[in-house]
């Protein structure tokens, strides 16, 4: 089951906000949604775990959030420069213990610490010392999870938020996984969660039971994911430089659009920003998607992918208003258009790296005075 490896999860508690509290005295200890205005189309990208109490969450619609917490400090327009300053200040953390660091986003990220520049033997002590590190440096408090792989440890750091620590050591990955509600698992979203339940599967344990073609049959080529992920098996690896999967832009409006003239122009200009970019990066893709959710929220995708890539913008364009013609835009109404790239050229998997003998315990580095684990 094991190959040796450790790997740590850390992620911040409720990042943006946080940031907002710490440098805002007045904001600590009140209910904060940093997103849209209340009165606008937007979600919510964070909330304050005061906020939280509310049932308030990210991606939740603010006309939503507010109607469960009208007195919620409302910050529409988050301070984005002061965020990157942090997460660059966190991701320097991280360095002082590997180089096999892959930012999942600004505040969370895998570290693969079989090999580590602290010469330490205990992944659970490593842990430790960058959520202390983290604290000491940004007055902010960050969750972890240690394992063997990354879909556990991505698990065991969502266990013991705020401010906490979870280890789940190979012996323990099994009956640990046995009792976990289906829809915690890593990589299972609610609709996958509502599908396995209707089939009577609620746990890792009932998700167990299921053979591989009989998972494959029902739920595609996520199948074989599900089957390992039960068994505690992940062999994916930590890539320090993530392989970029898309590029793209979308527009949510202030009020629902339905009429396609219009639609086709808002689209173009996400186009020609599009292009833009990837010319800055220098970056050719394959398959061109467009995105349209409706007013309802039900969302589709279409795209089309080629042998080579688009050779100009306005090709590009006229691609993605042959794949808005495909959707429903203009009899009914739209809230939000979207366009992407995907299935860039010349991006390659990087080196995998050197694997040691797992070992959670002798530590050395000094006691220091911690959450105590749930799993230890």
């Amino acid at each position: 089951m094991s190959d040796g490896r450790k790997i740590i999860h850390v992620d911040m508690d409720a990042f943006f906000a946080a940031v907002e509290q710490r440098n805002n005295p007045e904001l600590k200890g009140k209910p904060v949604v940093v997103g849209g205005r209340p009165d606008s189309r937007g979600v919510v990208s964070t909330c304050s775990y005061e906020a939280r109490v509310f049932g308030i969450h990210s991606a939740m619609p603010t006309s939503e959030a507010y109607r469960r917490c009208p007195h919620a400090i409302f910050l529409s327009h988050g301070n984005f420069e002061e965020y990157r300053k942090v997460s660059k200040q966190i991701r320097e953390i991280f360095h002082e213990v590997t180089n096999l660091v892959e930012p999942l986003s600004l505040d969370e990220a895998y570290l693969d610490v079989t090999e580590n520049k602290l010469n330490e033997a205990s992944a659970t002590r490593l842990a430790e010392w960058i959520r202390r590190r983290i604290l000491e440096v940004t007055s902010l408090t960050a969750s972890a999870g240690v394992s063997y792989n990354k879909s556990l440890a991505k698990i065991a750091s969502d266990w013991d938020k705020p401010d906490g620590l979870t280890v789940i050591t190979p012996d323990m990955a099994e009956s640990f996984l046995t009792d976990l509600p289906v829809n915690k698992f890593w990589g299972v979203g609610p609709v996958t969660a509502g599908k396995m339940k209707e089939a009577g599967i609620h746990t890792g344990g009932d998700l167990r039971t299921w053979p591989l073609w009989k998972l494959t049959e029902a739920f595609g080529k996520s199948g074989p994911w599900y089957y390992n992920l039960c068994r505690g098996v992940d062999n994916r690896r930590v890539e320090p430089t993530r392989i970029r999967k898309s590029l793209g832009k979308e527009r949510t409006f202030g009020e629902d659009v339905d009429n396609l003239p219009e639609l086709s122009d808002f689209l173009e200009n996400l186009c020609e920003t599009v292009w833009e970019e990837l010319k800055e990066k220098q970056l050719d893709g394959r398959t061109l998607t467009v995105k349209v959710k409706y007013a309802d929220f039900q969302q589709v995708t279409r795209s089309r992918s080629f042998y080579s890539p688009l050779p100009n913008l306005t090709s590009f364009t006229d691609t993605a208003l042959e794949l808005l013609g495909e959707s429903e835009a203009g009899s009914r109404p739209v809230r939000l258009v979207g366009v992407s790239v995907s299935s860039f050229i010349g991006e390659e998997r990087p080196g995998e790296a050197h694997q040691l003998l797992l070992d959670f315990g002798n530590s050395s580095i000094p006691e220091q005075r911690t959450n105590t684990p749930k799993y230890a």
